[in-house]
């Protein structure tokens, strides 16, 4: 508080939004302009890249850093997430709040109850079939699997709405009607049916793989907890997550969120605080004695994918006796 970190950034972040939607609107303009193969599979590529920056200005809303004025983050929010990226302000929310309060937790912490990815040997025993068969190599096809979030959450914000679980349900559901008509249908006047569904693929296969890319090491390989776990809000935030080393180059990378611990401590202050806030943390942890963990970007993948690996050991070694 004495250094003033936890303060709105209202102009930072209106600056922030203006270029962001200002750079995906030159995207979908550029494809208006040409259907040169050469200019739209990159274009496609840079639209993902864009959208997954909104991701990051959706998160940045729906914990209130933007503004003090609570409808302004969720106006911000609101239009990120329904009309401009097609999925669900509600779900991302309250999934996201669950996360944060209950941080790499095996039942509670909704990230860790994944239909794909085992992040505990109980789950990997309990898979049958194909998913069995997935969890007991995930660590070489998690990267290919990446690909596949961004429609798993169109997926699980419909589902959501469908049970009227949102405040807002019947306006996000109209909101997400318009986004689909308005971006499938500017991408095929635009482009044609085929070079259409080609951008939708890239699109939302890049993306998906940039947004998982960055989620992915901030918690997954780091101690998780249960409920017999006896832990203070301290330590049950700092020692489940893990921080990304890097320059400013990361921070615009992640949205800041390599800085995962400082993060999951004060979710509410401005991204461009983090980095200053780190030092203060770390320092405060080292003080007390709590663990505070930071790592290399890939560094931070290499610890991600021998953790994968080690859930999926007891499928490997039961194949082999079976066979």
């Amino acid at each position: 508080m004495e250094a003033g970190l936890l303060e709105t950034q209202p102009r930072y972040y209106v600056g922030l939004t203006i270029v962001n939607s200002g750079l995906f609107g030159a995207c979908l303009a550029l494809f208006l302009v040409t259907r040169n193969l050469w200019v739209v599979v990159p274009n496609a590529v840079v639209l993902a890249v864009i959208s997954g920056q909104l991701g990051f200005q959706l998160h940045d809303a729906g914990h209130h850093q933007m503004f003090r004025v609570r409808w302004k983050n969720t106006a911000v929010g609101f239009v990120t997430a329904n009309l401009l990226l097609g999925m669900s302000y509600g779900w991302w929310v309250q999934k996201h709040n669950r996360h944060h309060a209950n941080p790499n937790h095996v039942v509670r912490d909704p990230d860790i109850q994944n239909p794909a990815i085992a992040y505990t040997q109980e789950q990997a025993l309990g898979r049958w079939g194909p998913l069995r068969l997935l969890a007991r190599y995930q660590a070489f096809l998690f990267f290919p699997l990446l690909g596949l979030l961004a429609w798993s959450m169109h997926v699980a914000g419909a589902a959501f709405l469908a049970r009227r679980r949102s405040r807002r349900c019947g306006l996000e559901a109209l909101a997400l009607l318009a986004h689909a008509a308005a971006y499938v249908g500017v991408l095929v006047f635009a482009l044609g049916l085929w070079k259409a569904l080609l951008v939708i693929a890239i699109h939302k296969a890049v993306g998906g793989f940039y947004l998982a890319s960055v989620f992915a090491p901030n918690h997954k390989g780091m101690p998780q907890t249960d409920d017999r776990t006896k832990l203070d809000f301290l330590r049950s935030q700092v020692v489940t997550s893990r921080n990304i080393r890097g320059a400013w180059w990361t921070d615009l990378l992640f949205g800041s969120l390599n800085y995962q611990v400082e993060h999951h401590l004060f979710p509410r202050m401005p991204r461009n605080r983090l980095r200053r806030s780190s030092g203060i943390v770390r320092a405060f942890c080292v003080q007390h004695g709590v663990p505070y963990h930071e790592t290399s970007l890939l560094g931070s993948y290499g610890e991600l994918l021998r953790f994968l690996h080690g859930v999926g050991a007891p499928l490997r070694s039961s194949a082999r006796l079976d066979s």
